[in-house]
């Protein structure tokens, strides 16, 4: 069957309830009885509540509880005293919410300090090496630095980087009949309900958590934080709903963020640019409380064909919050260590970028020894190069000026691992002929709920406006978390094969049904198109089927999942984003005049939401080489720029000339649909490629993020 929705670059089904304001997110329901909760957060990292007075609060009109007492909670961290600085020490619930804002104020605390560390470059704290991520070799790497001919030795910072989606972290929760109701924002609905449950001691079956809407997350609603369980909590001591909603200061306190990070990284090559070493070493911030960790070493080992090949991994634990997953975790990082030294390994060999990566292109995975299940890189490079003019670079650092300005162009490899999780999917055909499949997925802004729809469509032989896909509701079934770049390939796989088997189950039904026009006709030629079953000139309709039967509807739930696949194939997604820049060299300002990127990601389902998803990558690339960093006041852990007024990200002055291609392939091997990741993938290569523009403008090797103008004064 050919297809008519796949591949077209349809606009998001949710768009006009979005622009319109009738998109309801979590903070937005109505309902009946609701009251407010404030959280009142503590300031100190590390020590116990002495004393909390809440008899000033408790006085104020309105206020029903001061909640203090978290005790029987099960959270992350511990509750018996404080772990970081922000933790949730009550909770004030009242009728409205400036009441409980301005009541919040009125609590009182008095703490038994403790010595705490916030920096994570304190020389008396010792690093650990996690349990996930051991220390990785192959080869000599050390024997074959010492005979390699050029080398390059950088050592790379990262600042801690905040999520700022618009919409901030909220909760509605709400008891009846001894079931809990949450309206969240999160990015997995399943797993929100998992925690919260967890944290109260009640079962996971009454828990049912909604979160249609989001209004972007980028990680941030992958975990459930406290402000979930304590809305939950409070409106069970109250026994009315209650929301909670925190502020953006809050929100850096009360969630997680990337950690920053220290890295070293040493590659060895011979004259002819063949890398034959690689040492990376890497240490990340992390909570005392709770082990992070990301894939910071996963590129550095698979990207390039080095067959001597070390890495080491390290944590910190101090007094923070935990870190957390933050678009493209942990790659990122890695991939910029990774890149900057790539870059200028190309320049002390004086070959070209691209050229560089070319001559080190591995015939396969070097750490698993698998095949590639496809692996284009080499058109994404020969794509992007021709697109972005890439040919008109000047190699001499520095030499090509623009009146005042110093002009450079820079370029960087992206890779993410395709990333596939048992799902499933319930599809539904009606009697009017529309149909609806289901799955507690989210989409917090790739356009999810379009795609597979699209996928849906084509599978059951339904024109595109037919069909509606549903998530957003931890009761569908099951589905994995909206992170990782692995929606599409999970949901959108089970999507598939659910509603191939209620196609084929319609099949089955008409070829037997002695009333049908196809009674006897082979299933196998039986072809299906916009509704209506044929095979040699006979016709039937999905809608006659079930008016046959007397149904009103009839559905299917299916299943899907990787299986063994990893075991047999190594299947990555791949890019080359290419970057020019302009520096002003009296005042260190740089511009990014344009990015262009070709990536391979498999079957594009929606070329019009994967052209949005690499923008919104280049975007949040553009923020990390440039403008993000968290700052923390050490000597109590506060953070000092918890606000859109001081934290910078990029505005659309930032954002000039981006625009991205992908290459034509599928990857069947991988999932039925033949879809790489492309959520994460999009922000990987963006910002090495942008510090080494800035290197190819001016000369100056730049490794620490976000580059700030005074590194270039």
């Amino acid at each position: 069957m050919a297809t008519t929705a796949v591949g077209q670059p349809l606009s998001r089904v949710d768009a006009r309830r979005k622009v319109t304001g009738t998109a309801t997110y979590s903070a937005e329901h109505r309902i009946e009885g609701l009251l407010y909760g404030v959280i009142v957060n503590g300031t100190v990292a590390r020590g116990t509540v002495s004393r909390i007075s809440v008899d000033a609060a408790l006085a104020h009109p309105g206020v029903l509880r001061v909640l203090t007492d978290f005790g029987k909670l099960q959270l992350a961290h511990p509750v018996d005293r404080l772990a970081f600085y922000g933790q949730p020490i009550a909770v004030v619930v009242a009728e409205t919410l400036e009441a409980a804002t301005h009541v919040a104020s009125l609590v009182e605390a008095t703490y038994e300090r403790q010595d705490a560390v916030t920096d994570f470059d304190d020389p008396d704290i010792p690093s650990q090496t996690p349990e996930d991520e051991p220390d990785y070799s192959r080869g000599d790497p050390v024997g074959a630095l010492a005979s390699a001919q050029v080398k390059v030795d950088l050592e790379l910072t990262s600042a801690r980087e905040n999520h700022n989606p618009i919409e901030l972290p909220s909760t509605i929760a709400r008891w009846q009949d001894g079931l809990l109701t949450l309206w969240d924002k999160t990015q997995w609905s399943q797993g929100a309900a998992r925690t919260v449950a967890g944290a109260l001691g009640i079962a996971v079956t009454d828990v049912r958590v909604h979160n249609e809407f989001l209004g972007g997350g980028f990680g941030s609603g992958i975990q459930t934080y406290d402000h979930v369980v304590l809305a939950a909590f409070a409106a069970r001591e109250v026994n009315r709903p209650v929301k909670v909603v925190l502020t953006r200061r809050q929100f850096y306190y009360g969630t997680g963020f990337r950690p920053a990070s220290r890295h070293r990284m040493t590659l060895g090559s011979t004259a002819a640019g063949r890398v034959s070493a690689l040492v990376y070493e890497v240490r990340i911030e992390n909570a005392r409380y709770r082990t992070y960790t990301d894939g910071l070493t996963d590129l550095p080992k698979f990207l390039y064909g080095v067959p001597n090949t070390s890495t080491a991994y390290r944590i910190t634990p101090i007094d923070v919050h935990s870190p957390a997953s933050m678009r493209g975790p942990g790659v990122v990082l890695g991939n910029f260590a990774l890149e900057t030294a790539m870059d200028q390994l190309a320049h002390e060999l004086a070959v070209d970028p691209v050229e560089l990566r070319l001559r080190n292109e591995p015939t396969q995975d070097e750490v698993s020894q698998l095949p590639f299940s496809t692996r284009k890189l080499r058109e994404c490079y020969e794509t992007g190069a021709r697109r972005f003019g890439w040919s008109r670079r000047r190699a001499e650092p520095g030499s090509r000026t623009d009146g005042d300005l110093l002009i450079g162009m820079g370029m960087a490899t992206a890779s993410y691992h395709n990333n596939r999780r048992d799902s499933s999917a319930r599809a539904r055909i009606h009697a009017d002929g529309t149909a609806e499949v289901f799955a507690a997925s989210a989409d917090m802004g790739p356009g999810t709920t379009t795609s597979v729809m699209q996928v849906a469509a084509d599978a059951l032989g339904l024109p595109a406006s037919a069909v509606t896909f549903r998530l957003g509701d931890s009761s569908y079934p099951t589905a994995p978390l909206h992170a990782a770049a692995c929606t599409m390939a999970s949901v959108g796989s089970a999507a598939y094969t659910t509603c191939n088997a209620l196609k084929a189950e319609f099949i089955r039904r008409a070829v037997a049904d002695p009333n049908s026009p196809l009674h006897g006709a082979n299933p196998a030629d039986v072809q299906v198109s916009d509704g209506q079953l044929e095979t040699s000139g006979a016709r039937d309709t999905y809608r006659d089927i079930l008016r046959r039967a007397g149904l009103p509807s009839l559905d299917i739930t299916g299943n899907w999942g990787p299986g063994d696949a990893d075991s047999r194939i190594s299947t990555y997604g791949y890019g080359a984003v290419f970057a020019e820049v302009s520096v002003d060299p009296l005042l260190g300002l740089v511009r990014v005049r344009r990015i262009f990127a070709a990536y391979d990601v498999g079957r594009v389902i929606s070329p019009k939401l994967a052209h949005s998803q690499a923008i919104g990558g280049m975007v949040g690339g553009i923020g990390m080489a440039l403008l993000e960093g968290t700052v923390t006041d050490h000597r109590d852990g506060r953070i000092v720029n918890a606000s859109l007024a001081d934290y910078l990200v990029p505005v659309n002055a930032d954002v000039l000339d981006l625009d991205a291609a992908f290459i034509n392939t599928e990857d069947p091997q991988a999932d039925p649909i033949g879809v790489k990741g492309l959520g994460e993938i999009t922000i990987v290569g963006v910002a090495p490629a942008i510090g080494n523009a800035v290197f190819n403008a001016t000369g100056k090797r730049l490794t620490d993020l976000p580059i700030r103008p005074e590194a270039l004064l």
